[in-house]
């Protein structure tokens, strides 16, 4: 089934990631607009309002992009349209800035 660009958003077009806006299903090909090219992706998972899915393939370790910023690292590939979240990432927020307060000595 085809459904249209209103079904998911992508925020900043550096990101691998898309966020559902509404309940998605397995097998749904994703149409999204990102930087003016459209895109389309078929999801491997249903995908939940407001959760992730991947843009394209994403490697183990690869950094996990969304809002532009680093949310997290792969914990193992994730293939495209396959639904991101607790499962195959680990969160890094707040580690950039430990590692930075670390080595200016605070």
């Amino acid at each position: 089934m085809k459904e249209s660009s209103a079904s998911a958003i992508v925020i900043n077009e550096a990101d691998n990631v898309g966020l559902a806006v509404k309940d998605l299903k397995t097998g749904d090909s994703i149409a999204i607009s990102v930087d003016g090219t459209e895109r389309t992706v078929t999801l491997k998972n249903d995908i939940k309002f407001l959760h992730k899915f991947a843009l394209t393939d994403i490697k183990s370790g690869d950094k996990i992009l969304k809002y532009g910023q680093v949310i997290g690292g792969a914990t193992r590939d994730i293939a495209a349209g396959e639904h991101v979240h607790t499962h195959n990432i680990k969160s890094l927020r707040g580690q950039y800035s430990r590692s930075k307060a670390r080595s200016e000595g605070k």
